[in-house]
């Protein structure tokens, strides 16, 4: 199946863990770029086929082919060029890049991408100027992009620095809108707690107002993470945190936060309320809970808060259309609805669409890239409707 929306754009991927794997995954369902770059760094495996057979498959959320189409489909992908670094994913072009990590040394420009999304989680400084040692992602600027999505929290190494006026975090649906394409380049999605926390807080400060929030606490109940240890290890030289060099296969351990610092610059009607954020590291592969605490103060015409009353407001059509992905249910779930529904709905959905799927089932991440100057195209673009 030919990609037949934005066929001129070109989308890079540095980095192939899991988030870099499943936003290939994303776009390759989408069709929403015509081709997919994607830089690996370094030789994986003995072939292409290798990568090939690491990107088909994912422990936790199943098969490719499942995903897009259902648990009857086959393989997507064909067409294996050893030689020339590509492969065809249900019909979009991927290509492999495998020689550089620093980020100001990968070829972007060559290969006409200008769009970079930096699934490392490496490169989270953006003080770092792009000739850094360890490379940054000001290096991606360097190398052609015109625009970078990080995909993890922003962490300045030095406290002090000035904040540089070019980047931003956003939490779709919360913040969106902050984001200046004449003036933002680099862009963090903050983190998965922070996105949960963030359309958490927003209706409750938006119904009641921040001065009415006294105190605020959370704690995330989180899935492991590929920084924990399968079994106990020595902790490196100058590691202060212990827990995290524990086996994460039989241990509850806690760990620090920085959501409440990113929650600040995603909402910063924060920044006036005391607020404190736990985290605790579970053995599961997938999802997170969050429990959070809030002090309100009542006043004596409004009316008594309680359950019923906060219920309403995550119920409000009004914060939903916001936020079109939220659900509100009193459902008795558990965390494994979150991976097993991926394929049941993308399967429906493609059957919806005669067998592909809709490519404006996600409008998020086509916010930053519709507003790159000169990107006529993208304004033609069906799927990047906001």
């Amino acid at each position: 199946m030919a990609a037949s929306v934005g066929s001129e754009l070109k989308l890079g991927i540095n980095g192939l863990g899991r988030i870099g794997k499943l936003t290939l995954w994303h776009h390759v369902a989408r069709k929403s770029f015509g081709e997919i770059v994607v830089n690996l760094g370094r030789t994986a495996g003995t072939s292409l086929s290798d990568v090939g057979h690491y990107i088909e498959r994912d422990s936790t959320y199943g098969w490719l082919h499942g995903y897009l189409y259902g648990h009857q489909a086959r393989s997507v992908i064909t067409d294996i060029d050893e030689a020339e670094g590509r492969l065809q994913i249900d019909g979009v072009p991927v290509r492999f890049l495998r020689e550089k990590r620093n980020p100001a040394e990968i070829g972007w420009a060559e290969h006409g991408v200008r769009l970079v999304v930096d699934a490392s989680g490496q490169f989270l400084d953006p003080t770092a100027g792009p000739d850094a040692p360890k490379g940054s992602a000001r290096g991606h600027l360097a190398a052609g992009a015109e625009k970078v999505v990080v995909s993890a929290p922003f962490k300045l190494k030095d406290k002090a620095a000035p904040v540089p006026t070019d980047i931003i975090t956003t939490v779709m649906g919360v913040n969106g809108n902050d984001y200046d394409p004449r003036r933002h380049r680099i862009v963090s999605c903050a983190s998965c707690t922070t996105t949960c926390l963030a359309h958490m807080m927003r209706p409750l400060i938006n119904a009641f107002g921040a001065k009415r929030i006294l105190s605020a606490s959370m704690a995330t109940v989180h899935a492991a993470t590929s920084s924990q240890e399968v079994l106990d290890r020595l902790p490196e030289a100058g590691k202060t945190d212990l827990r995290k060099n524990r086996s994460i296969m039989n241990n509850i351990i806690l760990t620090a936060t920085g959501a409440a610092n990113a929650l600040r610059l995603v909402i910063p009607e924060m920044k006036d309320i005391p607020f404190i954020a736990e985290s605790v590291r579970i053995p599961t592969s997938a999802g997170s809970l969050i429990i959070l605490v809030i002090n309100l103060q009542e006043e004596p015409a409004g009316g008594r808060i309680d359950r019923r009353a906060i219920n309403a407001i995550y119920r409000s059509t009004r914060w939903l259309r916001l936020i079109s992905k939220a659900t509100n249910s009193s459902a008795e779930r558990v965390s494994a609805r979150r991976v097993g529904s991926m394929p049941a709905r993308a399967s429906a959905a493609a059957a919806a669409a005669g067998g592909r799927l809709r490519p404006d089932a996600d409008r998020a991440f086509f916010r930053v890239f519709r507003r790159l100057p000169k990107a006529a195209a993208i304004r033609r673009n069906r799927c990047a409707s906001s």
